[in-house]
């Protein structure tokens, strides 16, 4: 019993280190380590010893699919995501165009609240003004609806 504990052991541990989402952290390590994020996959796959490059591929498809690499030439790519948790001089501005459009959006956000608190408070008085109130009435089809509908007043 013991010995078929241990073989499970070593078998999933090989599994586990064989496994690509291990070799996609190693790779990723490597092409941010590498200079200006610029790796040739036959160096990347020599240096990790992957015997199927197709390995390779399929790791550097998804990461061009994400947005994190793209490809300079046949073999050659580059990493276009943040190094060391640091963001970009491009990331930085975008982010600094995107508060500077919240900032905007919510300035305008505060002018509508505003507003419909005044039209609200306009309906309130209309309402409950009997002067005004005897020429509104409710329209049959919005009996229901808090809608309100003037008469025209002919002087």
């Amino acid at each position: 019993m013991e010995l078929e504990r241990t073989v499970t052991v070593r078998s999933t541990s090989s599994r586990h280190e064989k496994s690509l989402g291990l070799l996609t952290m190693k790779f990723v390590s490597l092409l941010q380590e590498a200079k200006d994020g610029v790796l040739d996959l036959k160096v990347a796959a020599d240096s990790l010893a992957v015997k199927q490059k197709r390995r390779i591929y399929d790791i550097t498809n998804v990461l061009e699919g994400v947005g994190l690499i793209e490809k300079k030439n046949k073999n050659i790519i580059q990493w276009r995501g943040q190094n060391n948790g640091s963001p970009s001089q491009e990331m930085l501005e975008q982010i600094r165009v995107l508060k500077a459009h919240i900032a905007e959006l919510e300035v305008q956000e505060k002018e509508l609240d505003d507003q419909k608190a005044w039209v609200e408070e306009d309906i309130k008085h209309l309402t409950h003004d009997p002067d005004v109130r005897k020429y509104c009435q409710r329209a049959p089809q919005l009996q229901h609806k808090s809608r309100l509908v003037s008469k025209q007043i002919h002087v």
